[in-house]
């Protein structure tokens, strides 16, 4: 692998940080704190585990309903994130918003939400800003394949590539929309970054699953953004393990064969790094830096089981209100 191990161990502890913490909100989910819907990224995290390594605090980002791993990668607080999933008052969004809404602007995560595709024109008006200020960041724009389908994702493409603004759409297609396959929902043959390049915004294609492909691509997308200051899409093929929304396996639904469900679980991706770094890393080492961060994760949860409910009096504090 032409990946040095510095970089691969870094890529990897950001995925499992990702996967572990999910797991434990699949664990405790059913102990009923958990008062929000959970959209869980299992499956789907080398990319955001990739992408963290070519982007700093400086440079903006939003996501979608299933936005753990992109807060996570872009070094979102895991306690404020645990908190805000509790519906604490110590949470990303004080507890007022839940899995789907979180954002931490110390690190340039500027936002998730549960309307698909409603994040991308805000994406888009932060690169704006960066143009306008002539500032030295890009934003980025984290999306599912059927944002598409949505109006807003053409008008906010079209716009980009109008004004030249130093965006990246990163495009993590799971196959799935729900319950529906993508030959259900778009024409046969057409891929979505073909779209982006007729739209007028340079455009590549990866295997999400593949490391060295999304690596390099994916940096190269990134340099892209950052040396023209211009607009890039980048498609990612990935897939997800658990339920579109939910902390379970639902296979027995039918929408997807298990056959494709097993091919996916044999090339997860987290399982093939680990293995390349056992044989080049010390066990005891990688063994060290997982139990750092199980701790991490435990002491997150155990700081938002005990932090306090969000106050009545304080349900509009933090409205955005018109200053007459």
């Amino acid at each position: 692998m032409n990946i040095k191990i510095k970089e691969l161990t870094q890529i990897y502890l950001t995925a499992y940080k990702i996967r572990e913490t999910e797991e434990q909100i699949a664990k405790k989910y059913s102990d009923g704190q958990m008062r929000c819907p959970t959209h869980l990224s299992i499956g789907q995290e080398l990319v955001p585990s990739i992408y963290a390594q070519f982007v700093s605090n400086g440079d903006y980002a939003v996501s979608t309903h299933r936005a753990h791993a992109h807060y996570l990668a872009k070094g979102g607080n895991l306690k404020e994130m645990i908190s805000e999933i509790y519906g604490k008052e110590t949470g990303c969004s004080k507890g007022l918003g839940g899995s789907m809404h979180l954002i931490d602007k110390s690190v340039g995560f500027m936002g998730s939400t549960a309307i698909v595709g409603g994040t991308i024109p805000i994406g888009v008006g932060l690169a704006l800003s960066i143009k306008i200020k002539n500032e030295n960041r890009l934003s980025t724009v984290f999306l599912g394949d059927a944002s598409s389908e949505e109006g807003v994702f053409y008008e906010s493409l079209n716009f980009a590539a109008l004004k030249d603004l130093p965006v990246i759409f990163i495009c993590e297609n799971n196959l799935y929309s729900v319950y529906s396959k993508l030959e259900v929902r778009q024409p046969k043959n057409r891929k979505i970054y073909n779209l982006a390049k007729e739209i007028g915004i340079e455009s590549s294609h990866a295997n999400g699953y593949d490391i060295e492909d999304t690596y390099t691509k994916l940096k190269d997308a990134i340099n892209y953004v950052r040396k023209n200051k211009k607009p890039f899409f980048i498609e990612l093929d990935t897939y997800r393990f658990r339920e579109h929304c939910g902390p379970n396996y639902d296979n027995e639904l039918g929408y997807r064969e298990v056959s494709e469900y097993e091919n996916f679980l044999k090339k997860d991706p987290l399982i093939s790094l680990k293995k390349y770094l056992m044989e080049n890393l010390s066990e005891e080492v990688l063994n060290s830096y997982e139990g750092k961060i199980n701790i991490e994760i435990k002491d997150a949860f155990q700081f938002a089981e005990k932090s306090a409910w969000p106050k009545y009096e304080n349900m509009n504090k933090y409205l955005y209100k018109e200053s007459m």
